[in-house]
């Protein structure tokens, strides 16, 4: 580990010299790359030269201690050490996570999709509750939340909803929710007061930007229909339903809440964009993961990730064995505990592999 940190160190270092060249600060191109490059290295390398400042410290007081001459000083070298020992430990810890490869898709807004599973108008009733629930997350965190399609159930729930998160790493913060959530409670309709289980899917992707996947005409199916509304019921009069198909994957996006056709294809198609890219990059991880087991998103959409009870006022994510009992609160948006542990498991379990376990 320390041996890379020390090239990263001298890299940083080199930057920092062609960063003085007039050849790069006249050339836009170099000036931002360097720049972005000098930055993204910028903790690790402070950290490092903390540690070692801190490591010649602890070396030093050894020296002191092991030469006994003067044993006042011995004494206050011992008890340096005791508190540079544990400030050692800790930068130590800091630097494992830094040393962890940054994925690019963090810094991304995302798509999530929401859709009732079993258990009927109650699945539909939760389903909105979940959206809810990250709408409010989302405004206690100064993200935007726009809708790009929602199908309502005929009880007041949905059937599903499709919307945007946009903020600063918002994937980031939102990406270990995906899977199968499910609530425990008296639904409004039960008259004996039985605890019904239902259940609901959510699928987060991060937003495709246009340079990163190029979806090929002749891969893509597009057909267009009259939009319908809950009920079966026609929604408007026009041909506006846009229905799109990736035919290499099969996978399949449909639009109609907008009233003109243009619209529709726009959504549908910066939907389809995120979900393809998701669907090879799943692939590929597959095979590069086969044999491991991730503790913390995976994203298999059939794996049960959470249950909401509500008699008991008691949220546990499945993944990481916690258990909270302020479901209130959770539902009102305050997410943060949630995402801040699945972070930290996420974070072990990188540095676990990366240590060799």
């Amino acid at each position: 580990m320390f041996d890379n940190l020390k090239k990263i160190e001298q890299r940083f270092e080199q930057i920092g010299e062609l960063l003085c060249k007039p050849e790069v600060v006249a050339n836009l191109d170099d000036l931002k790359k360097y720049s972005k490059e000098q930055s993204d290295l910028q903790e690790v390398v402070s950290v490092f030269r903390e540690y070692e400042k801190s490591k010649k410290s602890f070396d030093d007081n050894l020296s002191i201690i092991d030469d006994g001459s003067d044993e006042e000083l011995a004494e206050m070298a011992r008890e340096e050490n005791d508190e540079l020992r544990d400030a050692l430990a800790k930068l130590v810890d800091k630097l494992k996570l830094l040393l962890i490869p940054k994925d690019p898709d963090d810094k991304k807004n995302s798509i999530i999709e929401i859709r009732a599973g079993t258990g009927g108008e109650e699945a539909g009733l939760f389903a909105l509750d979940v959206y809810n629930m990250y709408q409010r997350y989302a405004q206690k965190n100064g993200f935007k939340v726009e809708a790009l399609s929602v199908n309502q159930a005929q009880a007041g729930g949905l059937k599903e909803v499709i919307f945007t998160v946009s903020g600063k790493d918002v994937f980031k913060y939102l990406r270990y929710e995906s899977g199968v959530h499910r609530v425990q409670r008296v639904p409004k309709t039960e008259t004996q007061g039985r605890v019904h289980t239902s259940a609901i899917t959510v699928a987060v992707f991060p937003e495709v930007e246009e340079t990163e996947i190029t979806l090929d005409d002749k891969d893509l199916k597009i057909d267009i229909y009259r939009s319908s509304g809950p009920g079966g019921q026609s929604v408007n009069t026009t041909d506006s339903a846009v229905r799109i198909t990736h035919i290499p994957t099969g996978i399949t996006v449909s639009m109609q809440d907008e009233k003109s056709q243009h619209k529709n294809r726009e959504k549908g198609m910066k939907v389809i964009a995120s979900r393809v890219q998701s669907f090879y990059r799943e692939q590929e991880k597959s095979k590069q993961d086969a044999n491991r087991k991730q503790m913390v998103g995976s994203g298999d959409r059939s794996e049960r990730i959470r249950t909401y009870n509500f008699p008991q006022g008691r949220l546990t994510d499945h993944r990481i064995n916690l258990t909270l009992y302020n479901l209130e609160s959770v539902m009102l948006g305050d997410l943060d505990e949630i995402v801040a542990s699945l972070q930290r498991a996420a974070n072990a379990e990188a540095m676990a592999g990366s240590t060799g376990g």
